[in-house]
């Protein structure tokens, strides 16, 4: 088959040239530019953006992920109380009072250890230090020949000068910042409540503003399925960092001697630490090592805390939690220690607890829609 057309040599059509036959692609003389893509410049300019601006609005960031934080790990116990035919907003309410109930009770079992530790710590600890200077006494007396000889040789009459500095005590600073802790914690157990119980109906009322009811189906099991996996994973964390927490706790009163209170105190801090992979364990050692050598004089008695402790981590991060939670919800180490630094810069010690679960939202989400699969295999 032949068709007469345009020479394509030649940059216009010729006059005697008849209209295009059929099946011939003609080349529209209004064709659409292409797609502008952004610059690397504009990329990093924009992540710089994102990240003062979640460092600047952390006093309104903050509380609201903790609260959807807490509204996560309550929704399958909300789920369950559904399942008993009991009203959404007493579910909520009872959960939510029964967390406070639980802290409150904690709180006043480890408020008074905790007094005893910071008040009785700096005064072991100078023990501590003064047993530590007695075995590096060699390297100081040389230290400080070293010191007097340089002091000597720059300064003719060798007298020494100090720096005082003073740090003026405000006494109304604390009174000054209770109001706003008060008001920051009020706002986490508000904003949690109203997530447990409008949470539902918000996705509800943001899915019916999509155009087509296909669209609307597959959004609402796309969003259903990552609230119900996030939510049993934030769950399950939560319960084997307790159990972690829990376990060390009973090892340090019936096996060390340690008493419970403050056994407690070490275990609630464990649980709170687990929450920061390789960060929060390695802070845990130190504090155990700490803890060692202020209650026992031995070496070895000292050493055996953050023993028991590396040992719980271990066991719990190479073989409890892979069994529980299997292979869907594994992060990339090397991911993991970015996003630690990222949000522990951002919002400090807060930052590090919620590092881990954002990550995991933010995979889980990548995971369920069509074209961004790859991205959540490289969190992987």
């Amino acid at each position: 088959m032949s068709a007469t057309g345009p020479d394509i040599d030649s940059d216009r059509p010729s006059a005697d040239a008849g209209p295009p036959a059929a099946g011939v692609a003609t080349p529209s003389p209004t064709s659409a530019p292409p797609r502008p893509r952004a610059s690397g410049a504009v990329v990093v300019l924009a992540f710089l953006a994102v990240g003062y601006t979640l460092w600047a609005a952390q006093g309104v960031v903050l509380p609201v992920l903790l609260a959807m934080f807490l509204a996560l790990v309550g929704n399958p116990l909300i789920r369950g109380l559904r399942r008993l035919h009991v009203p959404r907003f007493l579910a909520a309410l009872l959960v939510l009072l029964g967390g406070i109930a639980g802290a409150a009770l904690l709180g006043q079992q480890l408020l008074a250890p905790a007094v005893d530790w910071m008040q009785e710590a700096p005064r072991q600890m100078r023990q501590v230090g003064r047993e530590l200077s007695e075995l590096v006494k060699p390297v100081h007396e040389a230290n400080r020949v070293a010191e007097d000889i340089a002091r000597q040789a720059s300064s003719g009459d060798g007298r020494k000068v100090e720096v005082v500095r003073t740090v003026p005590d405000d006494p109304y600073a604390l009174l000054t910042r209770a109001p706003k802790a008060v008001g920051g914690v009020l706002a986490v157990v508000l904003l949690t409540f109203f997530f447990m119980v409008f949470g539902e109906d918000l996705q509800r009322r943001a899915i019916a503003l999509l155009p087509t009811r296909q669209r609307q189906r597959i959004t609402v099991d796309i969003m259903q399925s990552i609230e119900r996996d996030l939510s049993r994973y934030v769950l399950t964390i939560s319960l084997i960092n307790a159990g972690v927490g829990l376990l060390l706790a009973a090892v340090l009163h019936f096996a060390l001697g340690v008493d419970m209170p403050e056994a407690l105190l070490w275990g609630t801090i464990a649980t709170l630490l687990n929450f920061a992979p390789y960060v929060g364990p390695a802070i845990g050692v130190a504090l155990m090592l700490a803890m060692g050598f202020v209650t026992w004089d031995e070496v070895g008695p000292s050493l055996l805390p953050a023993a028991i402790y590396l040992g719980l981590h271990t066991l719990e991060g190479q073989l409890v939690t892979p069994l529980v939670l299997g292979q869907r919800m594994q992060l990339s180490p090397l991911v993991l220690i970015l996003a630690l630094l990222v949000f522990g810069w951002l919002w400090g010690i807060v930052g590090l607890l919620l590092a881990v679960p954002l990550l995991v939202c933010v995979k889980r989400v990548l995971a369920r829609i069509d074209g961004l699969q790859g991205w959540a295999r490289l969190l992987e």
